[in-house]
């Protein structure tokens, strides 16, 4: 019992900062939808935005620190837990088998293609390679599984992961606007959202201002394309072997410590093993319709408390401190990301 009461002492300042952001993004949301007739920014998207800002008027001490990544992490895993009990089964069966063969080949050809870039904008072998894993698969994740099997260093780790905070929040602000100005289909957007966008939680703040329809499409595209991560560590694994690369050797030109044993929850993570559960439940009529609309707020809650951890997480400085090529790098593999799934889209013919 005592604890378990540390352990909530510990994170309350960050998480009830993270409350009191998304308290002022429910507030902003509610004053934009009065006076302009509809929230044309969500309130998902205007958590980041303030999250953002304060970090970079002043860093939260370390006091907030372990609340802001519980926040950050957990609340916003459970809240995609939470978003299964709404994903519609009939909706999904319009997405055809087409589209899920697809997508593995959407994110082999995105990998090599960004790692084709990093080469030609001068980055190493390594930098290259985290840069296109994140870009094509999840982001963080993504660069987190794959820098320990390549032997990458912190600073590269810590570049890449900064960039691809950055353009995340950048993405899910301008994705949106696509939808119109091209006149993509709900269906149409949520397929390009969910190939396009590096996190599950940044699908959600994208396809939220477009329509629920999309939420579900582009959450479900997405976490098909998150599973890839299994096969493609496994790939490059392979392939390191195969080539006889090998990690460099520390200063003291000690042997490097082998790669960390992946488990099965390394591949696929709990909350998508929840997220599916979740998705069957309703599709076979165990969740109660009435407890469905409950789940679904629940999980809007908790997302914008996360994404308000996410804005606080972001460092402004790190960007401007990286270099010209990893910029020039991860700005061109996301266009070129956006260009595939878009091609993706018109080419299956996807009303």
């Amino acid at each position: 019992m005592i604890a378990a009461l540390g352990y909530v002492r510990h994170r309350a300042p960050g998480v009830a900062l993270c409350a009191i952001i998304a308290l002022a993004a429910y507030g902003l949301e509610a004053v934009e939808a009065r006076l302009a007739g509809y929230p044309y920014i969500a309130a998902l998207v205007i958590a980041i935005l303030l999250g953002i800002a304060i970090r970079a008027i002043r860093t939260p001490s370390e006091r907030y620190r372990p609340g802001i990544t519980f926040s950050g992490k957990f609340l916003l895993e459970f809240a995609i837990v939470l978003l299964g009990a709404s994903l519609s089964p009939h909706g999904l069966a319009g997405l055809g088998g087409a589209l899920i063969a697809t997508i593995a080949s959407v994110v082999a050809v995105a990998l090599t293609v960004s790692f084709a870039i990093g080469r030609l904008c001068g980055l190493s072998w390594r930098m290259a390679l985290l840069v296109a894993c994140g870009n094509s698969i999840c982001g963080n994740s993504a660069i987190a599984a794959v820098a320990p099997v390549i032997g990458a260093d912190s600073r590269d780790i810590t570049v890449s992961i900064a960039f691809t905070a950055i353009l995340g929040v950048v993405l899910v602000l301008t994705l949106p606007l696509l939808a119109p100005l091209l006149g993509l289909s709900f269906t149409q957007y949520g397929v390009v959202a969910g190939l396009t966008v590096y996190a599950v939680p940044q699908v959600l703040a994208a396809t939220v201002p477009i329509s629920t329809a999309s939420v579900q499409i582009g959450t479900l595209v997405k976490l098909v394309r998150v599973l890839m991560m299994g096969p493609m560590v496994l790939l490059i694994s392979l392939g390191m072997n195969i080539a006889g690369r090998r990690q460099p050797t520390d200063a003291s030109g000690a042997a490097p410590r082998p790669a960390p044993r992946r488990t099965f929850w390394h591949f696929v993570p709990w909350f998508i093993v929840g997220f599916v559960v979740l998705a069957g439940l309703r599709a076979v009529g165990v969740i109660p319709s009435g407890a469905i609309a409950w789940l679904s707020t629940t999980a809007n809650i908790l997302a914008v408390v996360a994404m308000a951890a996410l804005g606080l997480d972001v460092d402004l400085g790190a960007v401007r401190r990286a270099s010209g090529p990893v910029t020039l790098t991860v700005t061109l593999s996301l266009a070129a990301l956006l260009a595939l799934s878009l091609g993706t889209v018109f080419l299956l013919g996807i009303l």
